[in-house]
């Protein structure tokens, strides 16, 4: 039996809307396979309890996260953290395999502190990175990526191997300040 052209129109347009009613679900199902985005406001509501204050206040984020930002959804826990020992920003970053990091800017008082004069090393200073053990010591030029005060345990990194532009990166570390110019690796 071969349908009227008005019948076979209904159900040309009931099957068009069960395939639309059927996207929809697997995309509320999915929301990565809609083109979600990760929740911008949610981002800021974290970065206003890590640092204690709602964006715009002092201490508290210069600026809402930029609302252009089309950040793919993160499946597992969004971690913050401060850039660095100054706190002048806040580090957010999703876990996920080719997951994403924001810079997020946080608002002083006044004008910008330098670097407190107490500290003994700052961020790109050159050190002696030493290693110390019962009866020996060994030492390597690195460089300072963070900056602290005499005790303080900051990021360094080996001197780079080799010469000119095909030298290698140095391995990352922690270490203890112990003096200007000196961080120690102890150990146990």
């Amino acid at each position: 039996m071969n349908p009227t052209p008005a019948l076979s129109g209904l159900l040309l347009m009931a099957a068009a809307a069960a395939v639309c009613a059927s996207a929809a679900v697997s995309a509320a199902a999915d929301p990565g396979a809609a083109g979600a985005f990760a929740d911008l406001d949610a981002i800021d509501r974290q970065v206003a309890a890590f640092t204690g204050a709602a964006a715009g206040e002092e201490g508290g984020a210069a600026t809402p996260v930029d609302r252009r930002l089309r950040l793919q959804p993160c499946r597992s826990v969004v971690s913050l953290a401060w850039r660095t020992a100054t706190q002048d920003s806040v580090v957010v970053h999703c876990g996920d395999a080719g997951g994403w990091r924001l810079f997020v800017p946080v608002r002083r008082a006044g004008p910008v502190a330098s670097v407190p004069s107490s500290w003994a090393v700052r961020r790109g200073d050159a050190v002696a990175i030493s290693v110390e053990g019962e009866g020996f010591s060994v030492s390597q030029p690195g460089e300072a990526l963070e900056g602290g005060a005499v005790g303080a345990w900051i990021r360094v990194r080996t001197a780079a191997v080799g010469k000119g532009f095909g030298g290698a990166r140095g391995e990352e570390m922690r270490a203890l300040i112990v003096r200007p110019g000196l961080v120690s690796l102890p150990l146990p």
